[in-house]
């Protein structure tokens, strides 16, 4: 969601022109990357589980130590922003920062478009490589928190793509699968998906709690837990999940092919009527 946001909408001043800056310079979200934001998937101008997003946005603001968000608010950003940008299906993103001193806290949503090269990625498959990435095992570490410091996972997929792949699975120092850089990582073995437990610290993704929902009905069972990279290396099929990729087939990790989409294909269609019902 790198171009230029089809609309903005900020708190206390409404829809606002996209490229205006609405950040004050002293504001720690733009100063220390203090500040927390969620990204979900429009589908025909309705946003997919946004109630949870609004309910993992509160979370990650407590632990940053930011006040509550209040929902209502972001609602009618939500509605606001969506209305000026008048088209369907587009990617939303919802950012609560500390705002300037003395002044409260800011909130900004953004309506972008979907970018074009997803659905190119989805049709060839993704090339993944491991990088050892300590887990968020204390709280201190802020686990599960979407936050605006977003450095480091920007340079794990800038030498991912140095080394010839699309992205990167992050691994801990002890060989455990955590996550990808703004994925969470499933693979399958047999007629069970695996994905990593949320006590490694990773992001609660809510198109992960999704699939989890609907691997059952699509023949599936699920197992989460602590598991070695072998094990992933070792699997029939990989692929990846998040709100605005949805399932991404993964056809390659450190070398090791992956032939087999058959999982990622039947939960994407799930994913997508369930979103269309």
């Amino acid at each position: 969601m790198s171009e230029l946001p089809l609309a903005a909408a900020v708190s206390g001043l409404g829809v606002v022109d996209p490229a205006r800056a609405v950040i004050a310079a002293t504001d720690e979200g733009f100063t220390r990357g203090r500040a927390a934001f969620e990204t979900l998937r429009v589908y025909s101008g309705r946003p997919f589980r946004l109630e949870e997003h609004l309910a993992r946005l509160a979370g990650s603001a407590d632990r940053l130590g930011l006040p509550e968000p209040d929902p209502g608010v972001l609602r009618e950003l939500v509605d606001a922003a969506l209305e000026a940008a008048g088209t369907g299906d587009v990617g939303l993103r919802i950012y609560w920062t500390p705002g300037a001193p003395g002044a409260g806290p800011t909130a900004i949503v953004l309506v972008s478009p979907i970018p074009g090269w997803i659905e190119d990625a989805r049709a060839r498959g993704q090339q993944l490589v491991s990088l050892v990435f300590p887990a968020r095992s204390v709280p201190w570490l802020l686990p599960g928190t979407k936050s605006v410091s977003y450095a480091t996972h920007v340079a794990a997929e800038a030498e991912a793509r140095r080394r010839g792949a699309d992205d990167a699975v992050l691994v801990d120092v002890d060989g455990t699968v955590l996550e990808g850089t703004v994925t969470n990582i499933w693979w399958r073995e047999g007629d069970t998906l695996l994905t990593p437990e949320l006590e490694l610290g990773i992001l609660a993704g809510e198109t992960r709690a999704a699939l989890l929902g609907l691997a059952q009905e699509e023949g599936f069972a699920v197992e989460t837990g602590a598991f070695p990279l072998d094990r992933l290396l070792a699997a029939e099929e990989v692929f990846t999940s998040s709100s605005v990729r949805e399932v991404m087939p993964v056809v390659a990790v450190d070398g090791r092919a992956f032939a087999s989409r058959r999982a990622a294909e039947a939960m994407l269609r799930a994913l997508r009527r369930l979103a269309a019902a």
